[in-house]
């Protein structure tokens, strides 16, 4: 929320400075995300009035202007060139004069004005616009002060302009904050400064007019009060104090009428709207929407309402979402002539998250989704109402009595206080009088009995339902600042990690070690990327998403990886490698509620990578080439060294059939490595197919602890055989086979040559390979001799044979 210090002051005028009232407000929980002035610091410009303007002899675009500046100059009416389109004479501008400093440019320094001489003519001082005086972007012309505005005065005092706008970043349960007259009833409560209470005199009515109103939804609106006026102007003109309150809030003018409820919403906290009287059917029904009905908004756009949506409508058709918007149909004019003043209470959960099915906000909705109090509807629109006949009264406007309609208000419960638990929870000594003094600050009604204070909540409190709130209360009007700096009594242990774990943030500097840079994304995703890369029919579902897309929580990191490679190609990226360690959400029905968990849903943390591009950095003495399978295989090894992994051939629906394999560790999957199926590269958009892993953090989290052996003592001895097997038999079925030698001799074993002939030759068929393996023997008790050394690899060709078939190569 915006506004402006000095109406702030009108309200509650502590004696403390702008600095000072921001602190005070952020350590209220009213957090000050801003504080800036209204203006930069400028001097020597007055209110001028143009006397006389005439073309420029040598130029067309120029005018000489003879400029009254009220006496600032000893010569009279001063001689000023200006190039601004709507100079003309009888209009009061801003005047610069010789010697003025203006806003600082881009350079930080102050621009000052001088004497000179333009296409052969004297101009002492300039004219402004309001973006040379950095009050606005427009430069469309001079600025156009008021006609009052007094001739020589200091313009910052004319426009106010040594003001502070103040920008709050409000919770959801400070509704009541969300005015003006709200922020200075809680400045009030802080610092003890009288609150100057608003003096809001009935209009008499003049004629009995009034316009029926049927309520059919109780639990929709709680109150709905209006009142009838005729003979309005809408053409007048809004008052330029008006307009410049509502633009330091960051409200637009928009026209009179709407420009006076919009300022009682900023003042008070009401929202409100009026309606064109006469184009309202017979009467307004306030119930619930009906599916299939549908109505066009002030905004322009059309949207289709059902049950779960209130609304205003006449004898007709739906003219207003409740709440939140009006719609067109009964919008005020320029040729409405009698309006409808409506102010009502809305249940805020009747509110709640409609705005956004229709992906837009309003100021309305966000009110009263909150909460607006239900007692001032009829105050407000006596307010209104003399602004309406102050503004775009006529001779013969005259209003209706107001007609109020009181349903179903909310019922507020008493909440009571213990102070000795409002001591134990602050963490400080607190004596029932101080809570009777923070309670009577707030003007907040309650009753004493020993050691218990009871509240009775008043009608502009929605966030005061258990003794935590009112507690609450009192802490902060007491001030945080106050609270004794208390050391925690538990002793901190600090709990170390197991040698065999690694933490995630050393999983992280691990990939990062292999040129992968880390991306975060959100945890909730478009339904499409579960259904197509994740193969997830029914991911988890969120209630409320922040946007429409996304909808779901993710079941796998790839999508969100995918789409942040086709950001980085969008940024003209050619070499992409990134990674996320993250959640993954999956449903799970033996998961049970717990402190980290949640019933039937299981979270995982996985960590993904995605290489595309080069497979490595330009380099003069490296051939470029793409980045495949083997690159991304070779960055799970080293992620997983020094354990062992194996690689076998599988599916996944992300992934190229041919082209993807599962990360087995200890005989268990941990994750997948492959290339994107060439469907998906098609279907998002992408010049090449990515290669990408997934792994299970925790299998990465495991890791072997050095265990020391001692050097042999003897040597080993190196042995090559070749062996013709069936072109079926894999590489770790073959080794894994040799490593097993019923010996024991065997310390390790390297397949270096695999011959798969097109056609069968001399000593190897059809459907055969042929597949060479070093092997280390050592026995580390005694030196080998050459028999044993035989005998084993004989041991070892006699195994091959009885499991695959194989035979020596001839």
């Amino acid at each position: 929320m915006q506004f402006p210090e000095s109406w702030l002051r009108e309200f509650c005028d502590p004696p403390i400075d702008s600095r000072q009232l921001a602190d005070l407000l952020t350590m209220a929980g009213m957090e000050v995300e801003e504080l800036r002035p209204m203006a930069p610091p400028f001097s020597g410009v007055v209110v001028a009035e143009i006397a006389e303007c005439a073309p420029h002899p040598n130029a067309d675009r120029l005018r000489v202007c003879k400029v009254n500046a009220g006496g600032r100059s000893e010569q009279g009416p001063l001689q000023i060139v200006c190039g601004a389109p709507n100079a003309r004479a009888g209009l009061r501008v801003p005047l610069a004069m010789v010697g003025a400093q203006l806003p600082a440019g881009d350079d930080g320094q102050p621009f000052v004005i001088k004497a000179s001489k333009l296409r052969g003519i004297e101009s002492a001082g300039m004219l402004c616009s309001a973006r040379e005086l950095k009050l606005s972007d427009d430069h469309g012309g001079l600025l156009e002060l008021p006609a009052d505005a007094p001739i020589g005065a200091d313009l910052r005092s004319v426009l106010k302009l040594d003001d502070t706008l103040f920008t709050l970043k409000l919770t959801p349960n400070l509704a009541h904050c969300l005015s003006v007259y709200g922020i200075a009833r809680e400045v009030s409560a802080l610092t003890g400064a009288p609150l100057r209470e608003p003096v809001i005199e009935p209009v008499k009515p003049g004629i009995d007019a009034r316009l029926p109103v049927v309520i059919e939804a109780p639990d929709l609106c709680g109150r709905f009060s209006g009142r009838v006026l005729r003979g309005v102007d809408p053409a007048a003109r809004t008052p330029a104090w008006m307009v410049d309150r509502l633009a330091r809030c960051g409200q637009r003018s928009v026209s009179a009428l709407v420009d006076i409820s919009n300022y009682v919403m900023f003042e008070f906290g009401r929202p409100s709207h009026i309606f064109d009287l006469d184009k309202i059917h017979e009467k307004l029904v306030v119930r619930w929407g009906r599916q299939g009905e549908r109505l066009e908004l002030l905004n322009g756009d059309t949207v289709e309402v059902d049950g779960e949506v209130g609304v205003i409508a006449d004898a007709q058709s739906v003219e207003s979402l409740a709440g939140i918007m009006g719609g067109q149909a009964t919008a005020v004019s320029d040729d409405t002539r009698n309006v409808y003043v409506e102010a009502a209470f809305w249940w805020p959960p009747a509110i709640a998250g409609r705005s956004r099915r229709f992906n837009f906000s309003t100021d309305a909705g966000h009110r009263f989704e909150r909460g607006v109090d239900p007692a001032l509807t009829v105050a407000h629109i006596e307010r209104i109402t003399r602004l309406i006949l102050d503004i775009c009264g006529t001779p013969g406007s005259a209003c209706g009595p107001i007609d109020d309609h009181v349903v179903n208000l909310p019922k507020h419960k008493p909440v009571a206080l213990r102070v000795a638990r409002a001591a134990k929870v602050i963490g400080m000594p607190i004596t029932r009088d101080d809570c009777a003094a923070v309670f009577r600050r707030l003007a907040l009604p309650f009753t004493e009995t020993p050691g218990v204070l009871t509240v009775m909540p008043p009608s502009w409190r929605f966030d005061l339902a258990i003794e935590e709130d009112l507690i609450e209360e009192v802490a902060r009007v007491v001030g945080f600042d106050k609270l004794p700096d208390t050391p925690p009594l538990a002793p901190v242990v600090a709990h170390a990690r197991a040698e065999s774990r690694r933490s995630l943030n050393e999983l992280r500097h691990r990939v990062a070690a292999l040129g992968y840079q880390e991306t975060i994304n959100f945890s909730f995703v478009e339904e499409r990327w579960e259904r197509e890369l994740a193969g997830n029919p029914e991911p988890i579902r969120l209630l409320n998403p922040i946007a429409a897309p996304l909808a779901v929580m993710r079941s796998s990191l790839i999508g969100s990886l995918v789409q942040v490679l086709r950001y980085n190609l969008a940024h003209k990226a050619d070499r992409v490698r990134v990674f996320e360690v993250g959640r993954v959400f999956r449903r799970d029905p033996s998961v049970t509620d717990g402190d980290a968990t949640v019933a039937g849903v299981d979270q995982p943390v996985r960590v993904a990578g995605l290489a595309y591009g080069s497979a490595s950095e330009p380099q003069w003495a490296v051939r470029d080439r793409a980045v495949d399978f083997f690159d991304a295989k070779g960055d799970v090894e080293a992620l997983l060294a020094p354990r062992t992994v194996r690689f076998g051939a599988a599916t996944h629906p992300a992934l190229h059939p041919g082209r993807c394999a599962t990360i087995e560790v200890d005989g268990r999957a941990v994750g997948v490595v492959g290339e994107l199926h060439p469907r998906w590269r098609q279907g998002y958009e992408l010049p090449r197919a990515p290669v990408l892993f997934e792994i299970d953090a925790s299998a990465l989290a495991q890791r072997i602890v050095p265990v020391a052996q001692a050097i042999p003592r003897q040597q080993s001895a190196w042995r090559d055989i070749a062996v013709v097997v069936s072109d079926s038999i894999t590489h770790d079925e073959l080794v894994g086979a040799v490593r097993g030698d019923a010996s024991g001799l065997v310390r390790s074993a390297q397949l270096f040559d695999l011959y798969k002939p097109e056609q069968a030759v001399a000593g190897i068929g059809a459907n055969e390979q042929s597949m060479a393996v070093r092997i280390e023997l050592l026995d580390p008790e005694t030196t080998l001799t050459d028999e044993r050394i035989d005998a084993a690899v004989a041991g070892i060709v006699s195994a091959l044979q009885n499991r695959f078939g194989a035979r020596l190569r001839g």
